[in-house]
């Protein structure tokens, strides 16, 4: 007779073996790279003479929709919020909910919205064509895009490209295109498929998906010209840049203590008021949207100033203010100074004083350069002066420090009291800057180029690692740049065509259709815009080519 435990033994290695053989699904293998393939459309790809009511896209593998409301294009325009997009298996579903136009051809491009369901791979040229008439159309719109001002790392996301019937009373800010392209990473566009007519021409960085512009806040460039599309246009360059096309505006006036305020809405660049009395016995500062008015003494009587507005863009507002200047029991504000501080140098040290207030004298027996604990050197009046004497906000010192003194740290003194303001208030604090002199022996000398394919003037700026300005030149006649005595670093060489000789860059203004001026950049070797110097070398041939003008470039056949 068989024993019970080997009964038991028996059992037991049975149910080892069966768990051993039990099929399971590998942990591993490797990543499914392949995107999803488009086995049929209904329409069909370039079908003629159909007005579907949907779109339905069928794949060899379960797929998705990511972001279908912005990641598939539709041209020409329709109402893409009445769009329903749906992924049901292996299909996609499109219900257009609307009546499409007749003898149109459309375009349904959808990008890298499709995607499969395991690793999210994109279905690759996925683009649906078809015709509510009895032809495609077949003309193309292409070119380039650039920024004016661009991010450390070029950047074309969600940047587009679109085309406006000339009849058509929208535009780039008020609605969507008729034609709209996406460009792609390297910059490039390419609107397929446009009927034969004449459009006008826009690209922007649709940041927030409404396929329109903001022009507060998204770069954007125009063609000023009538674009006439009876065959391909290739060679299209379009620039971006920002501008606000808010107008400027005063948005309230009122009495700060014995003050007179203006508050406006956004910043200008230029400010002028005028006054017979300005500099003598009113100043004023402007700063954070707002216009101050000092007065020296409080006055019964209102007091007209002129008042002349210049915004970045062109917009101007002139008008007459009456000022009150009343006696008022309100503590005047502290008086604050901000010195530009850390700033290095060569021979001459140019202090900078930024005031919040006007100031109205000065104590040259407190204030001085120390370079060494019982060594300094004295300030005097005739090294100092303000920017603008009608608002005494900004004070400039240059002191010629001589190459005798064989010290790194020059600091500016000021002792409390100071500086007294038109309101009385004496600094309370005193102020102490440092700045660090530079040896020769560690400067570059010189870099020096060309500018070509442009015309004077021209605003030419060595910016640094940081992105600011360290130094700049204005050129008025010739296309030669140089800049000598230049501290070691990285930096990049940019230029601005100053078209009307303002010496500020001025962007477009779409209103009074005016394109904004070029701004482009030397351009090294391996397309590199970074420039290493090091002390005693010399640069040359930094030579920068300019940007192509927005526009399309018109090729000249040889006769």
């Amino acid at each position: 007779m068989i024993s019970l435990r080997k009964i038991i033994f028996a059992l037991t290695l049975l149910i080892l073996l069966g768990s051993c053989a039990k099929q399971s699904s590998p942990t591993g293998g490797p990543r499914d790279e392949t995107p999803p393939t488009l086995l049929e459309s209904d329409p069909k790809d370039q079908s003629l003479n159909t007005k579907p009511e949907q779109i339905k896209l069928t794949f060899d593998e379960y797929v998705a929709l990511e972001n279908a409301s912005k990641g598939v294009v539709i041209t020409p325009r329709i109402n893409k919020d009445q769009v329903e997009f749906s992924s049901i298996k292996n299909s996609i579903i499109v219900k257009l909910n609307q009546e499409l136009e007749d003898s149109t051809t459309y375009v349904f491009d959808f990008q890298k919205a499709v995607v499969d369901l395991s690793e999210k791979n994109p279905a690759e040229n996925l683009k649906i064509v078809f015709s509510t008439g009895n032809s495609i159309d077949s003309l193309n719109f292409s070119g380039k895009i650039n920024f004016y001002y661009p991010e450390n790392k070029e950047d074309y996301k969600n940047v587009l490209v679109g085309l406006y019937p000339v009849n058509d009373t929208t535009d780039v800010f008020t609605a969507p295109p008729y034609y709209l392209s996406q460009v792609d990473t390297a910059g490039n566009f390419k609107i397929t498929n446009i009927k034969n007519g004449s459009y006008r021409g826009y690209a922007w960085r649709d940041a927030n998906g409404s396929l329109k512009a903001e022009f507060k806040s998204e770069d954007h460039d125009f063609i000023l010209d009538t674009i006439d599309i009876n065959s391909n246009v290739e060679n299209v360059q379009f620039n971006l840049s920002k501008a606000d096309l808010t107008p400027i505006r005063i948005l309230r006036s009122s009495g700060f203590g014995q003050n007179f305020d203006l508050i406006l809405n956004r910043n200008p660049i230029q400010t002028t008021v005028k006054n017979e009395e300005l500099g003598q016995e009113y100043f004023y500062v402007n700063s954070d949207k707002r216009i101050r008015i000092y007065p020296k003494s409080p006055k019964t009587d209102s007091i007209p100033f002129q008042l002349s507005l210049l915004d970045s863009v062109g917009f101007t507002k002139d008008t007459t203010i009456w000022a009150k200047f009343q006696a008022s029991e309100r503590r005047p504000e502290k008086l604050e100074i901000t010195p530009n501080s850390g700033k290095n140098f060569f021979q001459n040290l140019d202090v900078e004083l930024k005031f919040n207030k006007p100031v109205t004298s000065i104590k040259l027996d407190s204030l001085y350069i120390q370079y060494d604990s019982a060594a300094f050197i004295p300030i005097r009046s005739e090294m100092m002066f303000f920017t603008d004497s009608s608002r005494r906000d900004l004070l400039n010192i240059r002191v010629a420090i001589p190459d005798s003194l064989q010290k790194e740290i020059f600091t500016l003194k000021a002792s409390d009291s100071t500086f007294t303001d038109i309101e009385g208030q004496l600094n309370e604090k005193p102020v102490s800057a440092n700045y660090r002199k530079l040896k020769r022996e560690g400067l570059a000398d010189e870099i020096k180029g060309n500018i070509e394919g442009s015309k004077p003037p021209y605003i030419v700026q060595l910016i640094d690692s940081k992105g600011e300005v360290v130094n700049e030149l204005f050129i008025e006649r010739g296309n030669q740049f140089s800049f000598k005595l230049i501290e070691p670093g990285t930096f990049k060489l940019r230029v601005i065509e100053d078209t009307n000789g303002n010496k500020r860059w001025d962007p477009s203004n779409f209103t009074q259709k005016r394109q904004a001026e070029r701004v482009f950049y030397f351009v090294g070797e391996e397309n590199k815009k970074e420039i290493i110097v090091r002390g005693g070398w010399t640069l040359e041939d930094q030579n920068i080519k300019a940007t192509p003008p927005t526009g399309i470039k018109r090729t000249v056949e040889n006769p």
